[in-house]
């Protein structure tokens, strides 16, 4: 009874406990903030979805309109289509490299932070700016080199390729992206305790075994965590097009972050490009969700 009474005197202290009124102060602000900033224009352009605008002067109620018209819409389709197909494989490549880099990096190598900060110095440069240079390579030595070493395809610039004008996005994006993921794959691999490979060593593990049978079950939050970001990321690719192909040649890579731009600010499509982007935004929510429980659930296994 005694124990019953105590819990019970616990419990009521807990719920009548004071809660420090500067948590309110950090908080509120920062949620008003967001609504004004994110909230508020989200739902405003759900609104303008529904009618015929141009951004500005008076527009009509329309319905659903601008969302059958996407369906129907053969340039919207490309343009999803293209998004998933080179998030699939940038999302792929990145996380693949950047694990091997950050195994690499966290072993005990000479002159390890050097190069730690090399690997990270890609992801703090802007992508327009890169992405020019890159065109200017893609452009002029690229195609010289092909044709020094006989290779036809690579003789002329993959840019003005309709087939293989997305290769030199997703090696840009690629080589920005990695960076940030081995940043996040050497956390992950820092809390792994020595000791576990000290006794599989003893054991006999050669490195393939070690690496995945422990390193890569114990870093398996780090995996789920890259894996959402790189394919979000991914899925919005936006500067590396405008540097690159502007949506070009013949509109074969167009991602629909960037029809979204294109259309909706320059094309005089504002309310059609606004419904797309709320399509989009639905689309991008399901996928992560659907990520994250299959990846939540793999790592219960």
């Amino acid at each position: 009874m005694s124990n019953v009474k105590s819990a019970k005197k616990k419990v009521s202290a807990f719920s009548t406990r004071k809660v420090d009124r500067a948590y309110y102060w950090m908080a509120v602000p920062a949620a008003i903030i967001f609504a004004i900033f994110l909230y508020v224009p989200f739902l405003q352009g759900v609104f303008y979805s529904f009618t015929n605008s141009q951004g500005y002067g008076d527009y009509k109620f329309i319905g659903l309109k601008n969302y059958f018209a996407l369906f129907q819409d053969n340039r919207v389709g490309h343009a999803y289509l293209f998004t998933f197909a080179i998030a699939i494989v940038i999302t792929v490549l990145v996380n693949i490299i950047a694990m091997f880099l950050a195994v690499a990096l966290n072993g005990k190598i000479a002159f390890k932070n050097g190069f730690r900060a090399i690997f990270f110095i890609p992801y703090t440069l802007s992508v327009l700016v890169i992405g020019y240079v890159f065109k200017y390579i893609f452009m002029n030595p690229l195609p010289e080199l092909g044709k020094a070493l006989g290779i036809e395809w690579l003789s002329s610039s993959l840019l003005t390729n309709e087939q293989l004008a997305w290769i030199p996005i997703v090696f840009l994006a690629v080589w920005q992206s990695v960076a940030y993921s081995v940043l996040l794959y050497l956390a992950g691999l820092q809390t792994i305790d020595e000791e576990i490979y000290e006794a599989a060593a003893i054991d006999g593990v050669n490195s393939w075994q070690k690496f995945w049978k422990i390193t890569f079950p114990l870093i398996g939050p780090f995996f789920t965590i890259n894996l959402v970001i790189s394919l979000k990321n991914a899925l919005n690719t936006f500067d590396q097009v405008v540097a690159l192909t502007e949506g070009g040649p013949n509109s074969s890579t167009e991602t629909v972050t960037y029809l979204i731009w294109k259309g909706g600010l320059t094309g005089g499509e504002y309310a059609y490009q606004t419904a797309n982007a709320v399509l989009f935004f639905v689309v991008l929510a399901v996928i992560a969700i659907v990520q994250l429980k299959i990846s939540n659930s793999q790592e219960k296994i």
